[in-house]
């Protein structure tokens, strides 16, 4: 099929050249626009408890956690009469704007201590802006210049919450993915032309790569009219897009170029590179499109969006390898060497045309010593992952962000100089009371109750204030009212709602005996309700990737073990990035080496699961070129050793360099002022770099060469199966009668008739 391809885009190059151009125009003009259609939520799945208390809130309370954080600051005192006045004015004028459904301050709540900073300069306003992430962002782009400055009346006013921080995020993120990519495309350019070691070979895979980039913006900017899209997606659409189409391409050229030093012509160089390498590209896009794929099953838009964005990625820098790219290669000929800056001394990329360079011989050596080398790297990746057996999860809040964005610096204060956690409080709703009016004693005794529990501050509900187990206050216009057949209770923790404290208080205060069902919600209740919901999915996320890997695995080389292998080690060297993410980003020993960034002593929950199905996507593909070499040469010698040798000598230099370009492309996210996209990108390049030399240089020499023939093995039920739907990448396979093929057999069966470059 793929020779077919190759010929009909040779035949038909200058046509399908116009087309490309066409659309990368198309894209170009109507992806851009895909900015402002993007959402800044979905971290929130509907069906758990946390998300049905905050719906029960708003739909029968009217009520809700609030979302906009002011904070006023006057030298004169926020008790002077005229900040007094001027602060109430101005929670007055911020709830009559439009979809504000609630606002309330220090000055409006009779003089409350908790919305009182500890040195009486500063005050809160509190606001609940009405809506979903996107109306409440909409809002804040019209709205907030006007309660933010030096002489908001008469105040200084800054601010914070909910709303300020994801406005905050989306700006960042436009900003720095302008600035990665700035900083990023130089960097690749030159380090693709060192690679091929010249100018216009170097331009290929950098074409390939934007005209991916255009086509993912397209389809995520249609895509928007359907769903909710993560602003975030365009991160993982720019770093995938550029990284795969690098990848596949320099997979594709090296190949062509090796089959030109075989004597090949153009033609028959393309079709013959496009016959394996050609498949291997197909095969590898497939692997990445199922990694990425076990992120829709997550009930949250926020992760499904990096698998709206990567799949269609992942697919398209493919379609653009094997389409675009032959017919730049045809139309080039022998002028892709233009420009060049030196000669390759060996070969060139691919390394010399028998295999028997540099990555040839350490494959040698390593196999020498097996139980050595591999016992020593496992152990390696080990020691680097013990810290990941230490890992925190928490929710992003203003402090990923830089301490120079408004939001964080307004979270800093209150926590510094606010004696509790008012704008984080956490809510529980009474659903079902028989008589909530005549049920007083029993909601009295049920606060009080909470009112007692550890790090809980204070509590409020209808019939009043409640502190450390008793009633303090009567009730007053900041406590809530009845509905029916429900109330609800307010609790203020004492402690920061993203830590161990808030979360331990949630699970205190849902096993505390009620006089009803309840439903309780609020930043901590979120945190626990998200990592459970992300939980209960993750076995049939990881279902779906490693079964699926495996038969795709199995289709290419016939063998059981061989995917096991893959799967086991994958899985080792991604321990080992998670553990460098939580000894650098949890325990804080990166601060200032990859930027400045807060210490929170967690890790956005988030994170592990998306760094783990894009990496294992990443390192399946080098799995694949890899193995797709070896079982080449395994089906033309029948000799395991010599196939792993061969294999690892052919695509050891060329995966080194695909990896390094690839870890240059995720570096550039450490340029993100957002915490957690330094993350992504630093265990990012970490995994490729890793998988590319420890485990492929070393962890598969050694496992192979101490298999030997078992790595071929698998019963002959699945040989037949292999037989008849097996993906075969060989340009001729065994040369030799009797030689063992991929399945594990011997004789003529295997043999192909197929000269080079004619049909599949």
């Amino acid at each position: 099929m793929l020779a077919r391809l190759a010929q009909f885009v040779l035949r038909r190059r200058k046509s399908l050249l116009y087309v490309v151009v066409l659309l990368f125009a198309v894209s170009g003009a109507v992806g851009g626009s895909v900015f402002n259609k993007l959402s800044t939520g979905g971290y929130v799945d509907s069906s758990t408890e946390s998300a049905r208390g905050t719906e029960a809130l708003q739909d029968r309370f009217g009520a809700g956690d609030p979302n906009l954080v002011l904070l006023v600051t006057d030298e004169r005192g926020v008790d002077d009469p005229v900040v007094a006045e001027a602060g109430a004015a101005l929670t007055q004028r911020l709830g009559e704007e439009p979809d504000v459904v609630e606002s309330y301050s220090y000055w409006t709540l009779g003089g409350p201590p908790e919305l009182r900073g500890e040195n009486a300069d500063r005050a809160l306003v509190l606001a609940r802006i009405d809506g979903d992430e996107d109306d409440i962002q909409a809002w804040m782009d019209d709205h907030i210049d006007a309660y933010e400055g030096d002489d908001v009346n008469g105040l200084t006013v800054q601010p914070g919450g909910v709303a300020q921080a994801n406005e905050d995020i989306t700006t960042q993120t436009e900003k720095d993915l302008f600035k990665a990519e700035a900083l990023v495309f130089p960097v690749i350019l030159i380090a693709l032309v060192l690679v091929f070691g010249g100018v216009v070979a170097a331009m290929l895979p950098l074409g390939v790569g934007l005209f991916t980039m255009a086509a993912v913006f397209l389809l995520l900017r249609v895509l928007t009219e359907m769903t909710d899209v993560s602003v975030l997606a365009l991160n993982i659409a720019t770093g995938l897009g550029l990284g795969l189409a690098i990848d596949y391409s320099l997979f594709i050229i090296s190949r062509y170029r090796e089959e030109l030093r075989r004597g090949a012509d153009t033609d028959e160089a393309i079709v013959i590179a496009m016959r394996t390498a050609g498949r291997t590209v197909l095969f590898s896009a497939l692997t990445v499109a199922i990694a990425l794929s076990g992120l829709l099953v997550f009930p949250f838009y926020f992760l499904r969006s990096f698998a709206y964005a990567g799949i269609p990625t992942a697919l398209l820098a493919a379609a653009a390898s094997l389409t675009m790219l032959p017919a730049l290669l045809k139309v080039l000929g022998p002028r892709i060497d233009k420009w060049r800056i030196r000669k390759h001394r060996d070969g060139g990329l691919a390394g010399s045309v028998d295999g028997q360079g540099f990555w040839y011989r350490l494959a040698l050596r390593v196999m020498r010593f097996p139980v050595l080398i591999g016992t020593s790297i496992v152990a390696l990746l080990l020691v680097l992952g013990s810290p990941f057996l230490d890992l925190k999860l928490g929710l992003a809040d203003e402090r990923v962000l830089p301490r120079s964005a408004a939001s964080h610096e307004v979270g800093n204060v209150v926590r510094e100089e606010f004696n509790s956690q008012e704008h984080q409080a956490m809510t529980v709703v009474l659903e079902d009371l028989p008589d909530a009016a005549g049920a007083t004693q029993a909601i009295d005794d049920y606060a009080r109750e909470l009112s007692g529990l550890p790090g809980v501050a204070h509590v409020e509900t209808v019939t009043g204030g409640y502190h450390d187990g008793a009633h303090v206050a009567d009730p007053g216009p900041q406590h809530a009212g009845y509905a029916g057949d429900g109330v609800y209770l307010k609790i203020v923790p004492e402690h920061e709602a993203m830590s161990e404290e808030g979360e331990r208080l949630v699970h205190d205060v849902r096993d505390t005996p009620a006089p009803s069902s309840v439903l309780v919600s609020g930043p901590s209740a979120e945190l626990v309700d998200s990592i459970d919901s992300m939980m209960s999915r993750l076995p049939l996320a990881l279902g779906i990737i490693v079964g699926s890997t495996f038969v795709l695995l199995f289709l290419m080389t016939g063998s059981l073990l061989l995917p096991a292998k893959a799967l086991v080690l994958n899985l080792l060297s991604l321990s080992a990035t998670f553990g460098a993410l939580v000894w650098g980003f949890q325990s804080g020993h990166l601060e200032g080496i990859v930027g400045d960034f807060t210490v929170t002593g967690t890790i956005t929950w988030s994170v592990p699961i998306l760094l783990f199905c894009v990496a294992f996507g990443l390192s399946m593909d080098y799995e694949v070129f890899l193995l797709s070499r070896i079982k080449e040469s395994y089906d033309k010698t029948g000799d395991n050793q010599l196939s792993v040798a061969q294999g690892l000598g052919h695509t050891g230099r060329l995966i080194s360099a695909a990896a390094v370009l690839i870890a240059i492309v995720f570096i550039g996210f450490l340029t993100s002022g957002v915490v957690y996209l330094k993350a992504i990108g630093l265990g990012l390049a970490l995994a490729v770099i890793m998988d590319a030399t420890l485990v492929r240089g070393a962890l598969v020499p050694s496992f192979m060469r101490l298999a030997g023939r078992a790595n071929w093995w698998a019963p002959k039920p699945l040989r037949r199966v292999h037989d008849r739907f097996g993906l075969r990448e060989s340009v001729e396979i065994p040369a030799q009668a009797g030689a063992p093929n991929a399945a594990g057999t011997s004789g003529e069966a295997g043999r192909s008739t197929t000269p080079p470059g004619t049909g599949d």
